[in-house]
């Protein structure tokens, strides 16, 4: 057994957490919201809530339905604005000590180069998180996420406006994963995150209309698990760049699947709507399991899968 108590440090290469729980962007707000269930500052790090130019309302209710092992939203990436998450937010998320990543999408290359250079300015910010599941109305409502030439404009664009640390979100919504990942490296992503939702419907067989308003939305929770931990796997074999998985994590068992097939880090999400402190409760059982088996550092476990 290890003589002291194991490391639990994730380096990202460029962006070092305490621990390599992050909170998924989207589901844990801008952080003060859950300040009143658990210890923000023991977090590996915050990512917040999705951030546009100008304040965004959302689609119209209902835009959130329960499903099987699962949930669908179709918030419509509701947010404060830029402007209002560096006058009103930041302030106290610089208090935590916890590196901050800013979500951040627009639906041009230049909205999200004018996000990354006001991003740039915020003290405080570690990092920056590009949401690439995004529609550019530049060309017909294709998402960016689902060709790897628009999703390689936008990652460059970012890189030339900010020197923070940059991660793409990638979506599961394409037929091979591992092009676009390459793709985002190639345009200077310091890291990638996956996975983002993947789009489903819920209908309403008495009134046979659908469920959401928005008639589509992003299926997450455990639903998604094992297809987030093969594309997961099957870009962390395609890249040379640090991995962040996210998808249905709930647990410390959840957490190190991902790890094992070569995360280094990981986002929790929907959990945090079941469980406010779930992300606390993931932090302790690593630590407890590393214990147990006499690991003393995490980092050992990252791409440790045995594979015939």
């Amino acid at each position: 057994m290890p003589s002291s108590e194991p490391d639990l440090t994730s380096d990202l290469g460029g962006l070092v957490l305490q621990n390599p729980v992050m909170t998924a962007s989207g589901t844990f707000g801008y952080g003060r919201e859950f300040a009143p269930f658990l210890d923000l500052r023991r977090l590996g790090a915050i990512v917040v809530k999705g951030l546009a130019l100008h304040p965004v309302a959302g689609n119209p209710p209902p835009r959130i339905v329960e499903t099987p092992c699962g949930m669908l939203n179709a918030i419509g990436l509701e947010n404060v604005g830029i402007e209002a998450f560096e006058a009103d937010k930041m302030p106290f998320l610089r208090t935590l000590g916890v590196p901050v990543v800013a979500n951040i999408y627009g639906t041009s290359v230049e909205e999200y180069a004018a996000l990354a250079e006001r991003v740039e300015a915020i003290e405080g910010v570690a990092g920056v998180e590009v949401n690439i599941s995004c529609p550019n109305v530049k060309a017909g409502g294709v998402v960016f996420g689902v060709d790897p030439v628009a999703a390689a404009r936008v990652v460059a664009a970012v890189r030339r406006r900010t020197r923070k640390f940059l991660i793409c979100k990638l979506s599961p919504n394409v037929t091979d994963i591992t092009l676009i990942a390459r793709s985002a490296e190639q345009a200077g992503a310091d890291a990638l995150s996956l996975i983002n939702t993947i789009t489903g419907m819920a209908v309403d067989v008495e009134s046979r209309r659908p469920l959401l308003a928005n008639v589509t939305g992003g299926l997450s929770g455990p639903a998604i698990k094992p297809i987030a931990l093969r594309m997961v796997w099957q870009v962390c074999r395609s890249v040379a760049i640090p991995v962040i998985g996210i998808g249905g994590i709930r647990s410390a068992r959840d957490a190190l699947e991902f790890l094992i097939v070569g995360a280094r880090a990981v986002q929790i999400g929907t959990a945090n709507f079941i469980h406010p402190a779930a992300a606390l409760q993931v932090i302790e059982d690593l630590r407890d399991y590393l214990a147990r088996h006499g690991i003393d550092r995490i980092s050992r476990l990252v791409g440790s899968l045995e594979t015939p």
